[in-house]
């Protein structure tokens, strides 16, 4: 089960935006990581923009190289645009569906409390991160875990007004996804379309 654990203000100061979340180092050093990120002025070639882009995505939602590979050959045999459908991909996995619900104050938070079995998807313990849940489906914090002091101090935590596309219920610590959620209702500032030409290169 792979996934970067490095520096994480590093990886926000190299794209200039807090990817992770509110980061305190970003705000006192806004400019690219390095003895010489103050005095980088160097022009992107298209395909490094591309890159970029593609580097960002993987970041935010916490996947490596070959599962979000993976993810686009998946969008890329759907019907309609790959690059909203690749986003609706990453947007319905377990952990992120966990974050966007407020069960965990961050994705790798999130993962974690999937990973070591504290959630459960129509009441069956689910540990398994990149699990795509559909429509119509509970996730939940599983009976015995809701007095953890993460999950409790995340859920008392003021969070941004919750996702059109998912249900709470705040007395059974469970949440519904309604439907996939469209390009509008994904807060994340990501270019799809450059993703989709890197890949279709």
């Amino acid at each position: 089960m792979a996934r970067y654990t490095g520096p994480r203000s590093k990886i926000a100061r190299r794209f200039g935006e807090p990817i992770y979340g509110p980061d305190k180092v970003l705000d006192r050093r806004n400019f690219a990581p390095g003895q010489h990120g103050q005095n980088r002025r160097r022009k992107l070639s298209e395909y490094g923009v591309q890159l970029r882009e593609k580097q960002k995505a993987k970041y935010i939602y916490g996947m490596l190289e070959r599962q979000f590979r993976i993810f686009f050959e998946r969008a890329k045999a759907r019907k309609g645009k790959t690059g909203d459908i690749l986003l609706q991909l990453c947007e319905t996995r377990l952990d992120n569906i966990v974050f966007r619900l407020g069960i965990a104050p961050t994705r790798a938070a999130a993962r974690q409390l999937v990973s070591h079995r504290h959630i459960t998807v129509d009441g069956k313990v689910c540990n398994i991160p990149s699990y795509i849940v559909k429509p119509g489906q509970a996730v939940s914090v599983r009976e015995k875990d809701r007095t953890l002091a993460v999950i409790v101090d995340s859920l008392k935590s003021p969070r941004t007004a919750a996702s059109s596309w998912l249900q709470w219920d705040e007395a059974a610590m469970s949440g519904t996804l309604l439907a996939a959620p469209e390009r509008a209702e994904i807060p994340e500032n990501i270019d799809v379309q450059l993703i989709v030409e890197l890949y279709s290169r």
